[in-house]
């Protein structure tokens, strides 16, 4: 058995190799050719970290394939705020949420561990804010419960509209929910969580 189990993690070590390994032009080639995209209407943002969504992609394309069906969804505006299960276990599931953006003061850098964030804006904006975990201050320690921990950071920010979607993993630092010009605005927002592998 134990023989069994460490010959298991040798391959799976060996595709994780193999997968970091990839040249850069081969992921750009992939994440350009949009295959995996499988009709997905909504653009993904600029601001993906192309390698890392590579990586997790290819370690798990059929709960992948579900997120983005998910994502596609034409009646996403007409459903229900909520939880809902993509998968049998905790591997995926969307959060539908409805609230009105905040001032920029009362928001807060976070990230997340044990589950990467594929977030968008259903209907209406909002600011995100985004910085390296690796060059932001941590202010609340990680909550393994939750799954975050906050930080202060100086982030780079985007306004997200329903035409494009982001993808945060756990070396990016997010502050979503921002007002967009200080103005207060209400926002239904779809999150769905995918488990880091």
């Amino acid at each position: 058995m134990k023989t069994i189990h460490w010959l298991l993690m040798m391959v799976f070590a060996l595709a994780a190799g193999q997968l970091s390994a990839q040249s850069e032009a081969t992921v750009q080639r992939w994440f350009r050719n949009g295959q995996w995209r499988q009709g997905l209407r909504v653009q993904p943002s600029s601001t993906i970290d192309v390698r890392s969504f590579y990586i997790q992609y290819h370690r798990q394309p059929a709960l992948w394939s579900k997120v983005l069906a998910f994502l596609n969804r034409a009646d996403l505006a007409q459903l229900d705020t909520g939880t809902y299960r993509l998968t049998a276990g905790d591997s995926a599931y969307a959060i539908i949420s409805s609230y009105a953006t905040k001032p920029f003061s009362e928001t807060r850098f976070e990230a997340h561990k044990a589950y990467i964030d594929v977030q968008y804006v259903i209907q209406g904006k909002e600011q995100i804010g985004m910085a390296y975990v690796a060059t932001a201050q941590l202010t609340d320690p990680y909550q393994a419960d939750k799954d975050i921990a906050h930080y202060t950071a100086t982030g780079q920010y985007v306004v997200a509209t329903p035409q494009e979607f982001f993808i945060f993993f756990p070396h990016v630092a997010h502050r979503p929910g921002i007002a967009v010009d200080d103005r207060p605005e209400p926002v239904k927002k779809l999150v769905i969580k995918v488990r880091v592998q």
